[in-house]
């Protein structure tokens, strides 16, 4: 028999909870189970469902849809949130992640003014990376632009490959954010790529998550590269729904960009295969 000229890649497809705001944490496991998605990413915010792990158990029992990664506190709206201490948040974060089977813990570089942690942020990821077989994956950010204005809000730097990490979050509406060619970004991070969220945007000052296609940054040309490199992380739908005039509008969002990123995915294998 022959074989197929398709082949899906192993990467799965998990839509974050944070894609469903201000609808609830449960709301998105919901979501995620009527359209197909493979998994979810929990964004551990000020909803205190998102902060039990017992929950967010039930709820993913409940839907048949595993838990694939856990984006730890790192907004400045959490900054209270599983303790004031950053590594606290994180050691909570792997907690949640080993006891779940999530695979990934999503961090964001420490904003400029936690300057111990900043000091030790990257001797610190490797520490922690050492001690479990959860992947501590480093997402890229931004400058912060106001007017003709710009700050440096993260350090050491809003460009992770600028730094030693054992893995990378590549995030397109943070590269769009940055003005930043997302591609390169991608080549920098080379095999060190180990976790995707997946987002479009135009080159605001805002950080956009527009769902994928509907912005200028390469979202297809990279799932079809990360297809043809056998990637075999997640790729996570993180967009904004906030605009949306219903919980219909909101769901037909999500839909797409669950279309739009399965077929970028086996597109570029079915090119490979012909």
């Amino acid at each position: 028999m022959a074989e197929p000229v398709v082949r899906i890649p192993d990467a799965k497809v998990a839509l974050s909870t944070a894609s469903v705001y201000p609808e609830s944490t449960a709301t998105a496991f919901e979501i995620a189970a009527r359209l197909g998605y493979d998994g979810i990413e929990v964004m551990v915010w000020t909803d205190p469902v998102s902060q039990d792990i017992e929950a967010l158990r039930r709820l993913s029992d409940y839907h048949q849809i595993p838990v694939l990664a856990i984006h730890a506190p790192c907004l400045l709206v959490t900054q209270r949130v599983w303790s004031t201490d950053p590594w606290v948040k994180l050691q909570r974060a792997r907690a949640a992640a080993e006891k779940l089977g999530a695979s990934t813990v999503v961090v964001h570089p420490p904003f400029r003014w936690q300057r111990q942690y900043a000091r030790d942020f990257v001797t610190g990821i490797w520490r922690m990376a050492n001690e479990t077989d959860v992947r501590f994956a480093v997402e890229n950010m931004y400058p912060w632009r106001y007017r003709d204005r710009e700050m440096l809000a993260y350090a050491p730097d809003w460009d992770v490959t600028k730094d030693d990490y054992r893995h990378f979050t590549i995030d397109l509406s943070h590269s769009s954010t940055a003005r930043a060619d997302a591609l390169q970004m991608l080549d920098r991070m080379g095999d060190r790529l180990g976790h995707v969220h997946l987002a479009d945007g135009n080159g605001s000052n805002k950080d956009e998550h527009l769902v994928p296609g509907r912005g200028n940054q390469p979202c297809a040309a990279l799932l079809e590269r990360l297809a043809l490199s056998g990637f075999d992380g997640h790729v996570v739908i993180e967009v904004n729904t906030r605009r949306a005039m219903s919980s219909a509008e909101r769901e037909a969002d999500l839909a797409e960009a669950l279309a739009f990123t399965r077929l970028h995915l086996a597109s570029a294998v079915r090119v490979a295969g012909s």
